[in-house]
C-alpha cells in the first residue's frame, strides 16, 4: 500500500483568494509552524497555493518521489522513503551536508540557516501524525473543495484517469504518474503543465538510476586512468634512466 495525494488544479480556487489557504493553515497548525500566509516554501512553511494566473492556483510541496533523489544522495540515511509512500526526514541522523537540498529536482527541501541546530525541513505527508495511522493528510482533510484528495496511489490514478476520460477539457495527462519515475503527489489540470511552472523535462526514468549509471562506470574509468598514469610514470622513469646512463657513458 502506497499513499499519495491527487491535486485537481481546476478545482482549487485558492480558498477564494482570501487571507488564508486552508491547506497551508492546517499544515502549519499540525506541525506547530507560524500561522501566516506565505507564498513560497521555507523552513517554516511546507506548502502553499501559488496564484500562477487569474483564478488558477497550484499547490507546491514535496512531491514524495517513488525513487527519491534526496534519499539516494544522503550518506547517512537521514532521508527515508517509507513503504507507505511519504518521504520522511530523521534529524538525529543528519550531518548537515545539504546534498538533499541540492539534489532535489523540484527544489523542495529547505535548510534552517538561522538555527544553531539546523535541520532540513519539508512536507512529510503528515507521516508521524496522521498517514502512518491511515488518516488523511491535514491539507487534504482541510480542503473543502476536494481539490486535494488523499488515498492509495493506484486508486487515485484510476480516479484521475476516469476524470480525464469523462472531461476532455483536462490535459490528458497525470503529472507525477511517471515523471522522474513517478511521485506521490499527482496533478491533473485544464491548463498545460509547462504554463503552470511544472518541471516538464525530467523524463520518466528515476533520477537515482541515472546517477548510478554514471557511478557504475567510475571503477572502469579509475582503472583505466590508473593504468595510464602508471604507464606515464614508467615512461618518464625509463627516460630519466636512459639519460643518466648516456651521461655516465660520456664521462668515461
Amino acid at each position: 500500500m502506497s499513499y499519495a495525494l491527487l491535486i485537481d488544479i481546476d478545482k482549487c480556487d485558492g480558498c477564494g483568494g482570501g487571507d488564508e489557504y486552508e491547506c497551508q493553515k492546517a499544515c502549519q497548525k499540525l506541525h506547530g509552524l507560524p500561522l501566516v500566509k506565505v507564498e513560497k516554501l521555507t523552513a517554516t512553511n511546507y506548502t502553499f497555493s501559488e496564484n500562477v494566473a487569474e483564478g488558477i492556483y497550484v499547490r507546491r510541496m514535496c512531491q514524495h518521489c517513488e525513487e527519491p533523489t534526496c534519499v539516494s544522495v544522503c550518506p547517512v540515511g537521514a532521508m527515508e522513503k517509507t513503504v507507505a509512500g511519504p518521504v520522511i526526514y530523521h534529524s538525529d541522523r543528519c550531518l548537515g551536508c545539504r546534498y538533499c537540498v541540492m539534489a532535489c529536482p523540484f527544489n523542495v527541501p529547505k535548510y534552517e540557516w538561522s538555527s544553531t541546530s539546523p535541520r532540513v525541513r519539508k512536507c512529510t505527508m503528515c507521516y508521524e501524525e496522521r498517514t502512518s495511522k491511515g488518516q488523511p493528510t491535514a491539507c487534504a482533510d482541510a480542503c473543502q473543495a476536494e481539490a486535494t484528495v488523499f488515498g492509495e496511489r493506484d486508486d487515485l490514478i484510476a480516479s484521475a484517469l476516469k476524470r480525464l476520460n469523462e472531461d476532455k477539457g483536462y490535459v490528458q495527462k497525470i503529472y507525477g504518474m511517471k515523471e522522474a519515475g513517478g511521485t506521490g503527489v499527482l496533478y491533473i489540470s485544464k491548463v498545460p503543465f509547462e504554463k503552470l511552472g511544472f518541471v516538464t523535462t525530467l523524463g520518466y526514468e528515476p533520477l537515482p538510476r541515472k546517477t548510478w549509471n554514471v557511478l557504475s562506470k567510475l571503477p572502469d574509468v579509475v582503472s583505466i586512468g590508473g593504468v595510464m598514469l602508471a604507464g606515464i610514470w614508467w615512461m618518464t622513469k625509463r627516460r630519466d634512466e636512459v639519460k643518466a646512463y648516456e651521461d655516465a657513458q660520456k664521462k668515461k
